[in-house]
């Protein structure tokens, strides 16, 4: 006869699918796009941490304030690079 205590079940994870996918959007708009992708990262986070209160949604939430923090100085550098203007150059 098998007994199985505590040491045979596992507990249920709290991780959402909002907080991994903000951590994504988190994580890639350092690199790509942090104009679209850190305010997605913010806002599944604060819903992921709403529902569940992990840290992995705090993180998302960082991580997006980072981008737009990032968006917000390469748009200051990007302004300033042209003498006040800012041009397009195609071709």
């Amino acid at each position: 006869m098998s007994f199985y205590g505590e040491t045979g079940t596992r507990k249920a994870s709290r991780t959402s699918g909002l907080a991994v996918a903000g951590l994504v959007c988190g994580i890639v708009g350092l690199f790509f796009l942090p104009i679209i992708l850190g305010p997605l990262a913010v806002v599944f986070g604060a819903v992921a941490s709403r529902q569940t209160g992990s840290v992995m949604a705090k993180w998302d939430i960082g991580l997006g304030v980072v981008d737009i923090v990032l968006m917000i100085v390469m748009f200051v550098v990007a302004a300033n690079n042209g003498g006040g203007t800012l041009t397009w150059h195609v071709g």
